[in-house]
């Protein structure tokens, strides 16, 4: 115990250690594996900002979203229509008008769901979601102008100018800079004034209320900025994969998005990443076993089920401590000395 007047030790931090290391390992992906890994990798980068966005909404504001697939496919299927109807490809355009898509159809749904004269409660939004994500699907997949059930092919790549921008490390490293720029703009704002206000609501959403704050309205706003990066990675993804059909916008590829976020821990944005990455390579090596080719879903299952069962905190809860995964705001104090001094926080924090 240290004595009366002594400075507290400064905690080490392990998070900004594996945001470094995965941000490094992410940057050597196309110098060490072949094109074909790197297209993988690729897809894996689209996913984890859908992972993002759902653990902004959940692990940060307390909103149960089973639909954030619905912005996804939304701002793909306006980008393949694009690509088909316009011949309209070019990058510059592609990324706002999909980042448009996702925040406008949040935005929607979100007044729709969050901004009642009730409060809504987390299972009223999550059926809403899950309602809105299927009906979504059912809608698309019956609509013969865009496709129905077989989806649209896009048959050209994107575009910077007059260069083509094909599937592989350079489309990767781009994908990468947008997954950047998510990440920090939502570590940014989880981290200022108004991540202070979602983790009070975190905490004690009626006390938050009680003190004047208005909730639903920073719940819509969280909601609308995840579809906004959801959108994002929507629209990509339909050049990358040159494809976009009604189950990327349904209910499986929205519970993918909670699985991620589980699996790899939500509260802490790098989890999803995390969760991504490790659902993506055991789905990608057990559908390579002949023998599991049948029932590689199902083992998939059993291993996240078995995890997110043991253990809640998912793949962030081995790596650091609750208080570094959680955060804190305002003073530390030492058991027993009078001493203390500001904590510059985590990821989250308490009220």
């Amino acid at each position: 115990m240290a004595l009366p007047g002594t400075p507290l030790r400064k905690r080490r931090k392990i998070m900004p250690i594996l945001e470094v290391g995965v941000l490094v390992a992410l940057l050597l992906v196309p110098l060490v594996t072949n094109d074909f890994h790197t297209i993988i990798a690729s897809r894996m980068l689209l996913l984890a900002i859908l992972a993002i966005s759902f653990d902004l909404c959940w692990g940060y504001s307390g909103i149960m979203t089973f639909g954030q697939a619905l912005f996804f496919g939304m701002a793909g299927y306006v980008s393949a229509l694009l690509a088909n109807k316009a011949g309209f490809v070019q990058i510059w355009g592609i990324v706002p008008v999909s980042m448009a898509v996702g925040l406008v159809s949040a935005f929607l749904i979100g007044w729709f769901l969050l901004l009642g004269r009730r409060t809504p409660t987390i299972i009223f939004v999550a059926l809403g979601t899950l309602t809105a994500s299927y009906a979504a699907e059912r809608l698309v997949a019956g609509w013969q102008w865009i496709g129905a059930a077989n989806g649209i092919s896009v048959w050209d790549f994107l575009k910077v100018g007059p260069y083509e921008i094909e599937p592989g490390p350079t489309f990767y490293y781009i994908i990468l800079g947008f997954l950047i720029a998510c990440y920090v703009a939502s570590r940014w704002i989880v981290r200022s004034q108004f991540g202070l206000v979602l983790a009070g609501m975190r905490q004690n959403e009626e006390r938050l209320a009680f003190f004047g704050y208005r909730v639903q309205r920073f719940k819509a706003l969280v909601f609308s900025f995840a579809g906004m990066i959801t959108g994002l990675a929507g629209g990509l993804y339909a050049f990358h994969e040159g494809f976009i059909g009604p189950g990327n916008l349904g209910i499986v590829q929205s519970t993918y998005a909670v699985l991620y976020g589980l699996f790899g821990g939500v509260g802490t944005l790098l989890g999803p990443v995390l969760g991504v990455g490790a659902i993506e390579m055991i789905a990608f090596n057990l559908s390579d076993i002949d023998e599991l080719k049948p029932y590689w879903p199902v083992v998939l299952g059993a291993i996240m089920l078995v995890v997110v069962t043991y253990r809640p905190t998912g793949i962030m809860g081995f790596l650091v401590s609750t208080r570094e995964r959680i955060g804190t705001f305002g003073l530390i104090r030492d058991a027993g000395q009078d001493h203390a001094k500001p904590d510059d926080g985590g990821s989250g924090g308490t009220a």
